[in-house]
Parts: C-alpha cells; structure tokens; sequence
C-alpha cells in the first residue's frame, strides 16, 4: 500500500464527514490511482466507509439530529438493493464511467442549492410521499451497490433540493443512509467467489479514516459554516468524478 494513502484518506474523511458523507467515491479514485485491483477495490472503499460514517452516525444521533421516522422508509428498500447492487458481477470498463458520470452529476446538484443552518423563514419541511421515499431509496441503494459507495452523496443533494429537512439533518440521515448501505453493498462483495483483502494496508487506512473521520463529524456539527461545508464538498464530488473520468488529469 502506497505510503501517501494514508494522510490522502485522513483527509478526505475528514471533508466527507464534515456533511455527513463517508468519502468512498474519493477512496475508489484514489485507490484505483494507487493501482488496486478492481476486484477488491470496492470492497476496501465500503470498508472505510463504515469506519466513518459510523462515529458520525452516533454523534448525529446523540446530539439529537437524526430522525429515525423519516429515515426509515428510504432505507427499507435501499439496504436489499445495495446487497443486489454489490452481487452484480461489473467490469471495469463498465464501473469507472458510471461512477464518474454519477458524482459529477452529484456535485452539480449539491452546488446549486447551498444550504443554510435552518430553513428560510416561512418554508416547510417536505416529507416525501407513501411510495416516493421507497422508491428514491431503492433506486439510490441498487445504484451504491454497483458502484460501492454508501449512496450519500446522490441522496443529499435531492433532499436539499426539495428542503426535506435542515441540512444538519439531512447530513445525519445521509450518515446513516450510507452505513446502512455500505453494509449491505459490502455483503453483497464478500459474497462473490475470488475476493481478497490486503488486511494488513486496509487496516492502516482504517486507522486514518476513522482519525480524520472524528475531526470532521465535530467541525460539521456546529464548527464551520455549513454553506462553504457544502460546497467545497461539492466541489472535491466534481474533481473526482472528472478523475475518474480522464477528462482531469491531477
């Protein structure tokens, strides 16, 4: 395992964690820079994921931003679609386009909308609809699976688009929406025949991840200013997703 990994992903959670994102689409670009094989390169990413999210979940949770209700139906069907996402036997040549195409279009919508610290004076919250939040989940859940992020950075920008929520709240059910997934999409990995984990250089990137994966989960619970939060995730979402694409050539 390449030695700049290390700092490269403390970083990254620590800007992923700060919205309540996990930073998988960052730690496949990276990993697959640093020359992975594809096969276990999903499955590292997931891995470290869940390191994240996991202590930003349970800060979420105890200083009371999380909304179980609400969160429910989204993940009711997006944990089984992750696992059948992650199943799917993808190539490469197939993967890397999806994942570029997908968190370029991510970014855009993050940027359009940037959020406050509390919804405008005179707005309402929107929940969505008896089937709308199955559907959005489902959809999103099957879509992380194939690519092996948690899904966090296509369901914020849609909730922000339609002010389901504050964006602190938002960024805790985007936190837990991506542990959730990231479990299921990581079953799903492990069930196909062939996989093998370098532990010993997962285990240091776990270790980083899950440092900067603190530091960032308490900047973004009350630190920094959620509007330059969010766009400058935004804006890391777009640069990666060109990387991957080989239209940005850093």
């Amino acid at each position: 395992m390449d030695i700049w990994l290390y700092p490269a992903f403390g970083l990254i959670a620590a800007a992923y964690a700060s919205v309540g994102f996990g930073g998988g689409s960052s730690y496949l670009a990276l990993l697959q820079l640093a020359g992975m094989p594809f096969l276990p390169l999903r499955a590292t990413a997931l891995l470290c994921n869940l390191t994240v999210v996991s202590g930003g979940s349970w800060l979420y949770l105890r200083r009371g931003h999380l909304r179980c209700r609400k969160v429910l139906p989204l993940v009711l069907t997006s944990v089984p679609m992750a696992y059948l996402g992650g199943r799917l036997p993808v190539e490469a040549a197939v993967f890397y386009p999806l994942l570029g195409a997908s968190l370029t279009v991510a970014a855009l919508l993050m940027w359009r909308r940037p959020p406050t610290t509390e919804r405008p004076a005179g707005s309402t919250v929107r929940n969505l609809g008896t089937w709308s939040g199955p559907l959005l989940g489902g959809a999103i859940g099957l879509l992380s699976g194939v690519v092996g992020i948690g899904g966090g950075v296509f369901l914020a920008p849609v909730l922000h688009l339609l002010r389901w929520d504050t964006p602190v709240r938002i960024a805790a059910t985007a936190s837990v929406f991506i542990l959730v997934n990231s479990v299921a999409g990581l079953a799903g990995q492990l069930a196909r025949p062939g996989l093998e984990i370098d532990w010993g250089g997962t285990l240091g990137l776990l270790l980083a991840v899950f440092i900067g994966g603190q530091l960032g989960s308490r900047l973004g619970t009350g630190v920094l200013s959620p509007v330059w939060i969010k766009r400058g995730t935004a804006v890391l979402i777009f640069a990666v997703g060109w990387r991957v694409l080989g239209w940005w050539p850093f």
